[in-house]
């Protein structure tokens, strides 16, 4: 039996703040497209690491998290305190730091 986590192999790694983003082989193929270009919302802060170019690019979420396809040649992840992150065509999954304290797992606000 296949590993559905075997067509995520371990790609070139992007940090953006909290945010870390990974090329992978292909996006899941179950998954739900999303109606924007935002990777996180700043909770603290109200900033966002957003898709510059929204037009280029879709957002999706699945249960194995959020991934993103560059459709264009290129893409910039900006944000208002974060050097401006390029990203070529292909695929990526995107990640939120997470922080351990003894009473819960939680994502880091920005």
């Amino acid at each position: 039996m296949q590993c559905k986590w075997q067509i995520y192999f371990m790609g070139t790694q992007y940090r953006h703040g909290d945010v870390l983003i990974e090329s992978v082989d292909a996006l899941p193929q179950e998954r739900e497209k999303l109606p924007h270009a935002i990777l996180a919302h700043g909770e603290v802060t109200g900033h966002c690491h957003r898709i510059k170019e929204a037009g280029e690019a879709d957002l999706y979420t699945s249960n194995s998290g959020l991934f993103l396809h560059v459709r264009g040649t290129s893409v910039s992840i900006v944000h208002e305190e974060h050097a401006t992150v390029t990203l070529t065509s292909g695929y990526y999954r995107v990640w939120r730091q997470r922080e351990y304290s003894p009473e819960e797992i939680r994502v880091v606000r920005d």
